[in-house]
């Protein structure tokens, strides 16, 4: 597979672009087909029910989402489908989002929709039906290695780099992944004009910051109508209650705002959620502070490449738009050992941890436990699957 933009490629390949309706994935498509490739445009109808979704939503769920694709397909000259995964990814990414968030966990639906339909469902589909790739506008790299395995790296624009939400793809996926946009060094206003100059209508198209499957944005009611209201207590560390709650779910690690306290601090700082216990539907809040973190284990490893083979130095990321750190990492019987070279806040027990070499992503895996919750709780009950690989 030939790398992308800058050369013609090396053989003329069958390609399936995801086109989500917006102008990363036109643009994406577009390229693909300059460059001499055979591309047709899908578009994942992924909401059984796009009636029910807002127009003008940022996301990737909605009708107009749909009929913006099939223009940009129009414009670029390519065939163009429409495929129901609805039923998929309802299984895979919503109905996971809702059972995590009850086990007390924080997910990332942006990467559980990567592993699961983009580069899984959609995939494994397009190879079944003759294709040799599958396109999308994510700002990531793929690059060909010495040994002539793929690699992912980050993408030549740091700002708009999306590796992290790709770091569970394994080689085998890698293999047919194809990211246009990646290799270039083009910022999102470049990419913007291009599509104009391409006559694509959706060059001034707002980006995607939402979740695509929560139509107003209002992730707790989404949570309380599928997992119903149950009043609990809210916390501090000495176990004093400082509030109330009608919802563990509501809250995520790190939160400052909305808590709604009764009992003002001692000290008068701001305190934030430090815990969610969803056995005794307790959440716990402290100083910012309290929020550090050194160390973590994470389960279900997912690698880009060979798994790492004894402690070794990394960077390691653990949001999708943070910084970060320097890390030592170590895979013991199947759990991924991680020490921070410094304090990071915010982290909770359902979001990915990725490591990086370089540039390059090393894999990805699912935090199960800091060492401030095992210190703090250690009577949350074990994350499902822990101890399993992928």
């Amino acid at each position: 597979m030939t790398d992308f933009p800058t050369e013609p490629p090396r053989q003329r390949l069958r390609v399936l672009a995801a086109m989500s309706g917006g102008v990363d994935s036109a643009v994406a498509a577009a390229r693909a087909a300059e460059a001499g490739h055979d591309v047709t445009g899908v578009h994942l109808a992924l909401s059984a029910n796009p009636q029910s979704f807002r127009t003008g939503a940022r996301g990737c769920c909605t009708l107009e989402d749909s009929r913006d694709a099939r223009r940009a397909a129009d414009v670029i000259g390519i065939p163009f489908y429409v495929w129901d995964l609805a039923d998929r990814f309802r299984e895979d990414v919503v109905d996971d989002f809702v059972a995590e968030y009850a086990a007390g966990r924080t997910p990332n639906p942006c990467l559980r929709c990567n592993e699961k339909i983009k580069f899984a469902a959609l995939l494994d589909k397009a190879l079944a039906l003759g294709f040799d790739a599958v396109c999308t506008g994510h700002y990531a790299a793929v690059r060909t290695a010495p040994d002539g395995s793929r690699e992912l790296h980050r993408s030549g624009d740091a700002a708009k780099d999306q590796s992290y939400v790709l770091g569970v793809l394994d080689q085998q996926q890698l293999a047919h992944a194809m990211f246009p946009l990646g290799d270039t060094a083009a910022t999102k206003d470049e990419i913007r004009a291009e599509a104009e100059r391409r006559g694509l209508t959706v060059a001034r198209k707002p980006d995607s910051h939402d979740i695509c499957f929560i139509a107003d944005g209002d992730t707790q009611g989404f949570l309380a109508q599928r997992l119903g209201t149950r009043e609990g207590d809210i916390v501090d560390e000495s176990g004093a209650v400082v509030g109330t709650h009608t919802g563990a779910y509501g809250f995520t690690v790190g939160q400052r705002k909305g808590l709604r306290l009764g009992v003002p601090a001692d000290d008068g700082k701001p305190r934030y959620v430090l815990d969610i216990s969803p056995v005794d539907n307790t959440v716990t809040v402290g100083p910012a502070e309290a929020l550090d973190v050194t160390a973590l284990t994470a389960i279900r490893p997912r690698w880009c490449g060979t798994p790492p083979a004894g402690p070794a130095a990394y960077t390691a990321q653990l949001r999708a738009h943070g910084e970060e750190a320097p890390a030592t990492a170590e895979l013991l019987d199947g759990t991924l050992h991680v020490s921070l070279g410094r304090p990071m806040r915010g982290i909770a027990p359902g979001q990915a941890v990725v490591l990086y070499d370089g540039t390059r992503v090393v894999g990805s895996a699912t935090i199960a436990a800091t060492d401030r919750d095992r210190e703090r709780r250690r009577d949350r009950p074990a994350p499902a699957g822990a101890g399993r690989t992928a």
